[in-house]
């Protein structure tokens, strides 16, 4: 994100938090566009990829919550953020992928290809 939308993002709207990401949050002062409710925004201290945004912050960006969840409260279940690697190296393959060998284990009946005219 550049220096002149941090900039502007100060000017127009208030500085709600920040998460362990290093990313900034904002409401805007007024309504927007007499929704009857504000605009909120996020500004990324990396690249701007929404993955980045952690659940607690989620909910507040889409207006689910009135104030965001507390991040101090993780459960057992809950587990650290990964980025999405979708179309990388480390992309989730299944067995059976062609991008991981293209072969599956076999199964009792396996099935039988169809040929024209069979």
């Amino acid at each position: 994100m550049s220096a002149m939308q941090r900039w502007l993002s100060g000017l127009s709207g208030r500085r709600v938090g920040t998460d362990t990401a290093g990313n900034i949050y904002f409401e805007s002062r007024r309504d927007f566009l007499n929704y009857g409710r504000k605009r909120r925004w996020v500004v990324y201290a990396g690249a701007a990829e929404a993955t980045v945004v952690p659940p607690e912050w989620h909910a507040w960006l889409h207006h689910t919550l009135d104030s965001p969840l507390d991040a101090t409260r993780r459960l057992p279940w809950m587990k650290p953020h990964m980025p999405n690697m979708t179309g990388t190296a480390q992309a989730y393959r299944p067995a059976g992928s062609d991008l991981a060998g293209g072969k599956r284990a076999p199964t009792a009946g396996d099935y039988e290809a169809w040929t024209p005219g069979s």
